[in-house]
């Protein structure tokens, strides 16, 4: 009995640790995504009236994205859907700055995401995120 209760409290530990990790790496996320929120901003103070709208965009979709990492490193098992989410729409900007061809600031926009994206799938499985979707309970460490 001594040796199953040491196992789950190894577990539990082990589960504890990698939440904790993942929930930095959601954090990172969201703390990156700031700083392109800021130099956004920047862009966007200097840009032509021709790309104006498209940097405003751009910036409005760095907050929103930021909003979304700090959610998942504060409640990473209560928002269902918001890791598949970020993870897909991450992945499909790679796929599609990889695709565009010689465009600077696409292919480097294109390797940014994709260690967001690796970020993210870490943090992920670290925080067991698919568990968004089980029913909810009254645990509060779910």
């Amino acid at each position: 009995m001594t040796t199953v209760t040491a196992s789950r409290i190894d577990t539990t530990a082990t589960a504890r640790l990698a939440d904790r990790i993942g929930r930095g790496f959601a954090a990172v996320a969201a703390l990156a995504t700031v700083v392109a929120f800021v130099n956004g901003l920047l862009l966007t103070l200097d840009a032509p009236d021709d790309r104006l709208f498209i940097e405003g965009w751009r910036v409005s979709s760095f907050a929103i994205f930021a909003a979304l990492f700090a959610l998942l490193a504060f409640r990473p098992r209560r928002s269902p859907g918001v890791w598949e989410i970020l993870l897909a729409g991450k992945t499909a900007l790679v796929v599609f700055g990889m695709a565009i061809g010689d465009v600077p600031e696409a292919r480097l926009s294109a390797f940014i995401d994709l260690g967001l994206v690796a970020v993210v799938a870490t943090a992920y499985v670290l925080c067991r995120g698919w568990l968004a979707w089980r029913p909810a309970t009254t645990n509060p460490t779910r």
